[in-house]
């Protein structure tokens, strides 16, 4: 499996999360003391359990908003730890997420081809965690959710205004692979046949059968921003390149644009994958 689960790519910078994590939790950890609590105590009163507390002072866990509400009130702490709250939700999201998700808010046209598993925008929740579930070297749980969340953030972009054009291109092998199960299956060709109905989105599939395929490089996405520029993404075990240069960007699009051509239409490949949906 490729080391990429869908639209992450290699910024070459290091994730600040873990700062604003040891920041958040030291905070929680000498109000608590200032106030004379252990911490079981402070759980009881806030309504979690001492191992979660624990976990929130070591920098094992983020703490949720309620979290921090609750301890700000019990701890008298005048609204500081609440303040963080802001903070906190940036720091769920992996650093290349939130970078993306930047990148994205500009966009005002999007292209994806994927082969071996469906685009993260693409994913239910469900295929989204079976997917990351299988990550080697393993995830934690909280780090599965943390990937999750962060994912499920990103599809705000079906809903925004004014909606970017979408355009998605998955091999059939990606809609026939039942990760999590034959139940996610299908409840993600479900999800699929709804995206397709959007109007701002355009979702075709490359059949096993096609002679002709402009996309056996691997992966690729094509990224178009309000200001003009176009963006490529390139992906790889370990690693996955933003695409600058405009060259380079250009060769990526004459390649998304044959890849569409060579693959069904809209309307049969919603046929299509309605066709898979009754045999799921």
């Amino acid at each position: 499996m490729a080391e990429n689960d869908g639209d992450e790519w290699d910024s070459g910078l290091e994730d600040d999360s873990d700062a604003v994590l040891q920041a958040v939790s030291r905070q929680i950890k000498l109000w608590r003391l200032a106030a004379g609590l252990k911490q079981a105590e402070l759980g009881a009163a806030i309504g979690y359990g001492e191992e979660m507390v624990s976990a929130v002072e070591r920098g094992r866990r983020l703490p949720k908003p309620e979290f921090l509400d609750n301890a700000d009130g019990v701890l008298g702490a005048g609204g500081k730890l609440s303040a963080m709250k802001e903070d906190v939700k940036q720091a769920r999201y992996p650093k290349k997420v939130r970078d993306l998700a930047k990148l994205e808010a500009k966009l005002v046209e999007r292209g994806a081809y994927g082969d071996h598993n469906l685009d993260g925008l693409l994913q239910t929740q469900d295929y989204a965690r079976a997917l990351f579930a299988m990550r080697r070297p393993a995830f934690s749980e909280d780090e599965i959710d943390r990937h999750v969340a962060a994912r499920m953030a990103r599809q705000e972009i079906f809903e925004r205004c004014p909606a970017p054009t979408l355009t998605f291109v998955q091999e059939e092998a990606t809609l026939r692979r039942p990760l999590g199960g034959r139940m996610v299956l299908r409840r993600q060709l479900e999800r699929l046949l709804e995206i397709g109905q959007l109007r701002h989105v355009t979702l075709q599939v490359m059949p096993l059968e096609c002679e002709e395929h402009a996309g056996m490089g691997g992966e690729l996405r094509v990224l178009k921003l309000n200001d003009g520029k176009t963006f490529g993404f390139a992906e790889a075990q370990l690693t996955s390149r933003l695409i600058s240069d405009p060259k380079e960007a250009q060769i990526l699009e004459l390649r998304y644009g044959m890849i569409r051509s060579q693959a069904l239409t809209p309307r049969e490949s919603l046929a299509f994958i309605e066709k898979l949906l009754g045999e799921a």
